[in-house]
C-alpha cells in the first residue's frame, strides 16, 4: 500500500464528522489530506507536507455512501420489466411471479454485476453489501472494480412458486440447502482472505421463510465465529408476513425473536410489513416495540417497494426510536443518490407529515448507518483515522446551484450529475464522472445479450405461459405503420 500523502486544497465545503457532537458538519474552505487509504486531516490550513496537491476549489468532499442491500447480479436486467408488475392477488409483491421467471442465467450474472457497479460508483457509492448467488469470478468482479465490498452469498433450504397466481407453495430441499451453506462459507472465508483488502464477508439466509430455525440458528453461530453480521429478507411482503403467521403462529418479527436470532447481530432487508404496518392489520402484535428492544438493524430500500405501492413505515420513525437503519439499492438503476431522495419522500408521503423522513435522517443512514451496520467506525464518515472513501462534488455544476445549502442541492436537484470524481481506499475509480475501473460499454453489451437470452424463454417458466410482453406489457404497442392519413395540403 502506497504512503503517498495527496492535499486536497481550500474545498468549497467537507462534510465532515464531528465526533464529539455525532453528527455531520459542514467545514468551509477546507483541506482534505489522504495518507495512503486513510484520511489524517479535514479542515482549514493543514500545515503538513504533502506529496501531492489538488485543487478542491469549487468541489464539496462528501464521505462515501455505504450500501447495505443489494443485487447487482441480477437486478440491471430486470430494466424495462419490472418496473410496472405485481401480482394483484399476491399483495402486489413480484417476488413470487415475476422475478423467477426474469432472473438471468447464472453465467450472465459477471456483466450485470459490473453494470451495477459502474452505476453505483459513479453515485457516490463506496461500499456495496452483494447479496447474490455464489459463482465463479464474483470475488474477481468486485475487487477489480475498485469498490469495496460486503459478500453476503444468498442461501436457503427452500424456494417458492404459484401454479395459479394467487397461492404461493414451497418446494423444500434440506440437502441442497445444506450444499449452499457449504458453499457460502466457503466464499466468505475466501473473500475475507482476499489479497485487496477491500472484501469482507456476511452470513445471509435467503429469506425468512425459505430458510428454518436450526439454518437460521446456524448461520448465527457462523456469524458470531467469523465476527460478521447476518442478513435475512423479512418483512418485505405481505403473503410473507401471513404465511409465517400461518406456520408458527407469530409474526416475522415475533417467530425470529422467539428462535433467538433477532438482536444486533441481525440486518433486516427491507423490515416494511410490521404488525403496525398501515397494509397489515394486526393490532395484536408488537411488532416496532421488538425490533425497537433488539438491537437488529433494518435495510431500507425505498425505490423496489415505491414500485408497488409499498413504503416503510417510516424512517423517521425507526430513526427517532433508536433503530440503525441503511439504506440499499437492491434494484436498478444502482442510485443511491436517488434512493436516498425517495426515502425521505415516500415517509412524507406515506404520514402526512414532512419531518418523518429528513435529509438528515436518510444521508446519516446511508453514511453511518451503514457503516455502523457493518460494524466499520472508519467508513461513512470524513474524519482523521477513516479509510479515504469520498466523492468530490461539483459545485459548479448548474444543479448544485445556487448553492445556500449543498447537501440538499446535490439530494434533490443534481442528483450524481455532479459527482466527478470518487475515491475508495485512496485510489481514484472514477474521474469526471467517469469510471476508470469497469469496461462499461463491454458489460452493457453483456447485460443486454444475457436479457435476450432469458427472454426467449419466458414462456417456459411462466405458470401461464405467457410471453414477456404479455407479463409485462409495454407502455405502448408497436406498428409497423401509422394509419393512412389525410394529405397536407
Amino acid at each position: 500500500m502506497s504512503t503517498k500523502t495527496t492535499r486536497f486544497r481550500g474545498l468549497d465545503f467537507a462534510v465532515a464528522w464531528d465526533e464529539s457532537e455525532q453528527r455531520h458538519v459542514y467545514l468551509e474552505d477546507a483541506d482534505l489530506v489522504v495518507t495512503g487509504n486513510e484520511i489524517v486531516h479535514v479542515g482549514p490550513n493543514f500545515a503538513g507536507s504533502a506529496d501531492a496537491e489538488i485543487d478542491g476549489a469549487g468541489f464539496m468532499a462528501i464521505p462515501g455512501f455505504v450500501n447495505v442491500h443489494s443485487h447487482p447480479f441480477s437486478e440491471p436486467a430486470n430494466k424495462g420489466l419490472t418496473e410496472e408488475v405485481g401480482s394483484d392477488k399476491l399483495g402486489q409483491s413480484s417476488l413470487y411471479e415475476y422475478l423467477p421467471v426474469f432472473g438471468l442465467d447464472p453465467e450472465d450474472a459477471g456483466p450485470s454485476t459490473q453494470v451495477a457497479l459502474s452505476e453505483l460508483l459513479k453515485s457516490g457509492v463506496t461500499t456495496i453489501t452483494d447479496l447474490s448467488v455464489s459463482r465463479p469470478g464474483w470475488l474477481d468482479d468486485l475487487a477489480a472494480s475498485g469498490i469495496r465490498a460486503v459478500v453476503a452469498p444468498m442461501m436457503r433450504q427452500g424456494y417458492w412458486f404459484t401454479k395459479n397466481g394467487h397461492t404461493v407453495e414451497y418446494a423444500w430441499d434440506e440437502k441442497a440447502g445444506a450444499k449452499a451453506f457449504e458453499t457460502a462459507m466457503q466464499t466468505i472465508d475466501s473473500a475475507m482472505q482476499h489479497p485487496s483488502g477491500r472484501l469482507s464477508g456476511m452470513i445471509c439466509p435467503s429469506q425468512i421463510d425459505t430458510c428454518r430455525e436450526g439454518y437460521f440458528k446456524e448461520a448465527l453461530q457462523e456469524a458470531r465465529k467469523r465476527g460478521v453480521p447476518l442478513q435475512t429478507h423479512a418483512c418485505q411482503a405481505v403473503v410473507e408476513f401471513h404465511e409465517i403467521l400461518r406456520r408458527y403462529g407469530k409474526t416475522p418479527i415475533e417467530w425470529l425473536d422467539a428462535i433467538g436470532v433477532l438482536g444486533p447481530d441481525l440486518i433486516i432487508g427491507h423490515g416494511i410489513f410490521l404488525s403496525d404496518h398501515p397494509q397489515i392489520h394486526y393490532p395484536h402484535g408488537r411488532d416496532f416495540e421488538i425490533l425497537r428492544d433488539s438491537g437488529a438493524a433494518v435495510a431500507h430500500c425505498p425505490t423496489v417497494f415505491a414500485r408497488r405501492g409499498m413504503a416503510l413505515n417510516t424512517i423517521g420513525r425507526y430513526m427517532n426510536a433508536g433503530i440503525t437503519v441503511g439504506i440499499g439499492t437492491d434494484t436498478f438503476p444502482h442510485n443511491m443518490v436517488d434512493e436516498i431522495r425517495l426515502a425521505c419522500y415516500v415517509a412524507r408521503v406515506l404520514t402526512g407529515n414532512y419531518k418523518m423522513g429528513t435529509t438528515r435522517h436518510a444521508f446519516e443512514a446511508a453514511t453511518v448507518g451503514g457503516a455502523k451496520i457493518l460494524r466499520r467506525p472508519d467508513l461513512g464518515r470524513l474524519a482523521p483515522g477513516c479509510k479515504a472513501d469520498f466523492s468530490l462534488v461539483d459545485m459548479g455544476h448548474p444543479y448544485m446551484q445556487p448553492a445556500h445549502e449543498p447537501v440538499r442541492s446535490l439530494i434533490y436537484s443534481a442528483s450524481e450529475r455532479a459527482i466527478r470524481h470518487v475515491y475508495v481506499d485512496g485510489a481514484q475509480v472514477v474521474r469526471d464522472g467517469k469510471v476508470l475501473t469497469v469496461d462499461v460499454e463491454a458489460a452493457t453489451a453483456g447485460l443486454v445479450e444475457g436479457q435476450r437470452k432469458r427472454l426467449k424463454t419466458v414462456k417456459q417458466r411462466d405458470w401461464a405461459g405467457r410471453s414477456a410482453d404479455e407479463l409485462a406489457p409495454p407502455v405502448y404497442g408497436t406498428r409497423e405503420r401509422l394509419p393512412q392519413s389525410r394529405p397536407v395540403t
